[in-house]
């Protein structure tokens, strides 16, 4: 698998956990209906069977996920909360991204 389209499949990853756990937050805390829970649970399935679709093993990958998933979750408080991450948000964004480069793509 090549490198982008590794971090694509992380970053498709990503949105779907985040929206999982985003629409259920709607209805606890913003009184959005209970129906916003079927979507909810699928995106959580659909972000379980993202993650098995990597060719390596699943250790490694839920690791180097990580990286990513910060990543998107700054760049989903920007865009969909209104919050600007500060400049050391995005120091952050940058050390787990190298963090998930090197458990990913490191020659072994």
């Amino acid at each position: 698998m090549s490198i982008l389209s590794t971090l694509g499949l992380f970053i498709i990853t990503a949105i779907a956990e985040i929206v999982g756990c985003y629409l259920p937050y709607l209805w606890l805390k913003k009184s959005a209906s209970v129906w916003i829970l079927l979507p909810a649970a699928f995106s959580l399935a659909l972000f379980a069977w993202l993650l098995s679709l990597h060719p390596t093993a699943a250790g490694r990958v839920y690791a180097a996920y990580g990286g990513v998933y910060v990543s998107v979750a700054i760049l989903w408080l920007w865009g969909v909360d209104g919050i600007r991450p500060h400049l050391w948000d995005f120091v952050g964004m940058a050390i787990t991204l190298l963090g998930m480069g090197m458990i990913m793509f490191a020659p072994r």
